[in-house]
């Protein structure tokens, strides 16, 4: 955690030195006024005879960035904006199909309360609600020493939920409905981004027969894969952790891949699961989250020789490595001996969480696989800046975190908001809204917030990578204070729901 929080402070430091069964939804601030064309593709010749201006140009219309296309559209300020959505994916364009039958996709999200919140606010979340999701009220955490663990409930922070566990094309088709249905001027190029080039040099626009001088200087141009190109005032990177608009604009990252990969599928159960489940195992994490309807998604780190021989076993070997990783495999269950069952912590029991009185529970059996077995690689990866001139980066194409808990795609709806909320303000005192100075705003407010999590992600994840035993006594000891001190566990809580900003007491 040392390290990473180290190396995003020296590069911060550079940065200032320079109903129906389907259900279808049709680098620095002072960069270079010529950023580099990719070497994914050729230059071709504009195709046209006239080159379409838009305000925001959002490359990439996976889930953080249709939220941006969704959130703007929703402000008074900035609804009238023009934006260019550039995604090859042809569900933008031909709609994505559910059918509420199957069983639910293995890449799911944990959205937060606060990203609730903001889904609400977008009006997304009327949409994601004719689709399977599932809200959990309970949480629990152990490892594999037995040594300790913790219980989180809802009703800790008086809430009606931690959190709900969402299908990503659930998310995606809610964003597709949202914003297909909002009344702002919008247009999805079914296309890649080829190349980006400022300060094209034109100088002038006809508009209904009246010479409109609109300088050329402050926009961006960009050309696409199948030949059109588009001018627009701010391009905005939502493109993921491969992001070609990152890459092109020249911004430099920080970061590194971990030794682990995810085996992430969908299992089934007798009955519903309404827990959101994590244990610690020597090789990595294994979470069991709730998803309606019997179903529970895995999410489940090891390391990559392990990972291709979890995909590649028999479905009932699957099942029974699963079933031995959530009960009584690598360790014992937990009990309440080591730290008194909370006595030791008796000064603080005037503020003995309501949870912590609850016993361990065991994890409901998994009975069988619902779905294919996917794999990936885990990495941490930070861009050293968010924004430059007419240029910002949200979502993974700003960072990439560890999954142990699932904060990945709210940090990313978190800048889509904040994004959206600073283009609002410039409106409103009549500023460009790609000035870098006005972007740094946005900066300013992501990514102290989103190296706070990196870092206690990444630490958490390095904590349980190493079985020492004076660690686990100390790891235990963690388990046994969040569990029976209330200030603690409410400020967990609070922060993992995207509601504090930093971890304190309260």
């Amino acid at each position: 955690m040392n390290r990473f929080v180290s190396k995003c402070f020296a590069a911060n430091l550079g940065g200032k030195r320079v109903g129906s069964r389907y259900l279808c939804g049709a680098a620095a601030a002072g960069a270079s006024s010529s950023i580099r064309q990719s070497n994914h593709g050729q230059e071709q010749q504009c195709s046209g005879t006239g080159i379409a201006q838009y305000d925001v140009a959002i490359v990439g219309g996976g889930m953080v960035g249709m939220a941006l296309a969704c959130s703007l559209a929703s402000m008074a300020l900035t609804k009238q904006l023009n934006i260019a959505i550039i995604d090859s994916n042809p569900a933008l364009v031909n709609g994505i199909c559910i059918n509420k039958e199957d069983p639910p996709d293995p890449r799911v999200s944990t959205i937060t309360p606060a990203t609730i919140s903001m889904f609400r606010d977008i009006g997304a979340w009327q949409y994601l609600q004719q689709y399977r999701h599932a809200y959990f009220d309970k949480m629990q955490v152990w490892d594999y020493t037995g040594l300790g663990y913790t219980r989180y409930h809802a009703r800790d922070v008086d809430k009606d939920s931690l959190g709900c566990v969402v299908e990503n094309k659930v998310l995606q088709s809610s964003l597709l409905l949202c914003i297909q249905n909002a009344a702002i001027q919008k247009k999805i190029f079914p296309s890649r981004l080829v190349s980006m080039s400022l300060n094209p040099g034109l100088k002038s626009k006809r508009m209904d027969g009246i010479c409109s001088e609109i300088s050329r200087v402050d926009l961006t141009k960009l050309q696409l894969s199948d030949g059109t190109c588009l001018y627009a005032k701010l391009v905005v990177g939502a493109d993921g952790s491969k992001s070609q608009v990152r890459e092109l604009a020249g911004f430099k990252t920080t970061g590194w891949n971990y030794s682990q990969n995810a085996v992430i599928c969908t299992v089934e159960h007798a009955s519903e699961n309404q827990c959101a489940w994590q244990r610690f195992l020597p090789a990595g994490p294994i979470a069991l989250l709730p998803m309606g309807d019997n179903f529970s998604n895995i999410v489940w780190t090891m390391n990559p020789k392990e990972a291709l021989d979890r995909k590649s076993m028999t479905e009932d070997d699957f099942v029974k490595t699963v079933n031995h990783a959530l009960d009584q495999g690598f360790g014992p269950h937990p009990t309440p001996s080591l730290l008194g069952n909370g006595n030791i912590l008796s000064w603080f029991r005037a503020s003995v969480a309501t949870s912590g009185n609850g016993g361990f529970e065991i994890p409901p059996k998994v009975l069988k696989l619902a779905s294919e077995r996917m794999v990936f690689p885990l990495s941490l990866r930070h861009a050293n800046d968010y924004v430059s001139k007419h240029v910002a980066l949200i979502g993974d194409a700003a960072h990439t975190v560890h999954p142990l808990a699932g904060q990945g795609v709210n940090m990313g709806f978190g800048d889509a908001f904040a994004l959206s909320r600073v283009i609002g303000e410039a409106i409103a005192v009549g500023m460009d809204i790609g000035e870098v100075s006005l972007l740094k705003k946005y900066e300013a407010e992501r990514k102290p917030a989103n190296i706070a999590m990196m870092a206690i992600l990444d630490g958490v994840q390095k904590a349980y990578s190493v079985d020492f035993g004076p660690l686990n006594i100390l790891r235990a000891a963690g388990f046994h204070a969040a569990n029976y001190i209330s200030p603690l566990k409410r400020s967990i809580i609070s922060y993992a729901s995207g509601e504090q900003r930093l971890p304190l007491f309260t």
